[in-house]
């Protein structure tokens, strides 16, 4: 009896772990938000068609064929998502980037050292019929560096723009995680980032992305040194080997100490700048986006516990089967009556539909992650918003701080002329002076037009960004609630089918048995 008791009890672990690894988890064995579509086992595996001792079946296999494991939806698929043109008159435009094939390569040995570490590189692949792209497709390879260097120049190149923010780079998760984890999750971050970039109407055309996406070198060095560089690498003019040393910053560290001076100074109700920030409309709108941005976060908290409450119900739905299962085999052993074998019955059936259930939940759970995803995405935007916001403020504290530094030159020049005035035959020294102070003032009112002209210039890329945000907005929320509610409603219909028809059919054993 101790055998055959340690026997069933081992049967019982293993149907458990069938049903786990069959409804449950992933190949790995572990839990996940966004798993991939389930196939159907054939009945001859499932566990309550398997005899207790390698016996004959006492239980009737359930049929899955009601159990239909597609969205409801009409949404392609994201990780075949061309990204088209936004203008309508070209919406046959398209450019698609894929991130694949992550391989190690050895860093480069130094004289100090015998050899050198090693970092992962990953192939990207680019198909287009955009005229601005020589040939329609090419593929090179880049790793995480290079991703940094783009997003660095774009944000230097394209200030006023939403630029989508680019994947952190996490020392920590890449040491906490698995290797082959952290290389996959970097791919598909790299994928979506580039992806997004190729979607922006404006960098989708830029020399630095295409530089990116078709020239093979060393792109940190000519993606630092400008549009213009990267433009003549792109028709040849220039070879990458001779980009060697990356172009200075044009903002001295002068002029660093004084933006910082005059920001001093209007935080603390100093002088009062002699331009300010006046544009009502931007004020008004800069703050909506800020009152957006926290209903985005709120949305997106409640979604992730949306989330993981269906990932609950799926998994207790399959550990109810597994109950039911225990309770069928102890009532089918035990049967003498009618009643009995009714009971059994009815817990096969609801076994059969527990484990239905639970692999309803678990596709429904995808198709949460994949609409809901649309938030999280737009906490990026909001970023990026953010960044434009700051390009425009950074713009005007330059154009206060030439404008202070002009009137405090042409202050110092008029009481130099003023005290020169006062000796007879003028004060050759003074007048040397003053000559220096003119060519300096000439020289600080040249960089405060050109400052003025690019904060015109970013004003204007951050209104024509909020006004295509605020339409592309509009879309993407109403395509993820579409997608939301028609599978939250079609998932609920089936499962409700399902229990209405084990109702039905317990109903009809139980009065044939009767």
């Amino acid at each position: 009896m101790m055998g055959s008791e340690n026997d069933e009890d081992s049967h019982l672990h293993a149907s458990k772990e069938e049903m786990e690894s069959l409804f449950l988890r992933d190949d790995n064995g572990s839990h996940h938000l966004s798993p991939p579509p389930i196939i159907v086992t054939p009945a001859d595996s499932d566990p309550l068609s398997l005899p207790p001792n390698g016996g004959t079946s006492y239980i009737e296999p359930p049929s899955y064929a009601d159990v239909v494991f597609s969205p409801f939806d009409d949404s392609d698929d994201s990780s075949d998502t061309l990204s088209r043109s936004p203008s309508s008159s070209s919406s046959s435009d398209y450019i698609k980037i894929t991130v694949s094939s992550p391989q190690k390569e050895q860093e480069a040995a130094s004289s100090m050292l015998s050899g050198g570490s090693t970092y992962v590189t990953y192939l990207i692949t680019t198909r287009t019929n955009l005229p601005e792209y020589k040939g329609s497709d090419f593929t090179v390879r880049r790793r995480f560096r290079d991703v940094v260097a783009l997003a660095d120049r774009l944000a230097e190149s394209y200030k006023g723009f939403c630029i989508p923010p680019r994947p952190d780079k996490s020392v920590v998760e890449s040491q906490v995680m698995q290797r082959q984890e952290f290389v996959e999750q970097r791919r598909v971050a790299l994928e979506k980032y580039l992806r997004r970039l190729a979607a922006h109407p404006v960098i989708r055309c830029s020399d630095e992305l295409k530089v990116f996406l078709q020239v093979e070198g060393k792109l940190p060095l000519t993606l630092q040194m400008g549009t213009g560089v990267a433009s003549r690498v792109l028709d040849g003019g220039v070879s990458v080997v001779e980009v060697a040393q990356p172009a200075r910053s044009g903002r001295d560290l002068f002029r660093l100490f004084k933006e910082l001076r005059q920001s001093v100074s209007n935080d603390w109700g100093g002088a009062k700048p002699a331009v300010v920030e006046e544009d009502k409309e931007f004020l008004e709108k800069k703050e909506k986006m800020h009152d957006l941005e926290k209903e985005i976060i709120n949305a997106s908290q409640q979604a992730e516990t949306l989330v993981k409450a269906q990932q609950d119900m799926g998994e207790t739905m399959g550990e109810l089967g597994l109950a039911f299962i225990k309770l069928t085999k102890f009532e089918n052993e035990e049967a003498v009556f009618n009643s009995q074998r009714a009971r059994a019955n009815d817990m096969k059936n609801l076994a059969t539909v527990a484990v239905k259930a639970s692999r309803f939940y678990r596709e429904l759970n995808s198709q949460t992650v994949k609409h809901l995803d649309t938030l999280h995405d737009y906490l990026g935007v909001m970023m990026a918003v953010q960044g434009a916001f700051a390009n425009r403020s950074s713009a005007l504290l330059t154009v206060q701080t030439l404008l202070s530094e002009v009137s405090s030159l042409e202050g110092r020049a008029e009481k130099l002329e003023a005290a020169s005035s006062k000796v007879f035959g003028g004060d050759k020294s003074r007048i040397k002076k003053i000559e220096e102070l003119k060519e300096t003032i000439k020289a600080t009112e040249d960089a405060k037009n050109v400052a003025i002209r690019d904060y015109e210039r970013i004003k204007e890329n951050n209104r024509s960004e909020v006004e295509r945000l605020d339409r592309e907005r509009r879309a993407d929320f109403l395509s993820m609630m579409k997608g939301f509610v028609v599978n939250q409603v079609g998932y609920a219909e089936k499962m409700a089918n399902v229990w209405a028809k084990v109702a039905e059919e317990t109903s009809q054993y139980n009065r044939e048995s009767s």
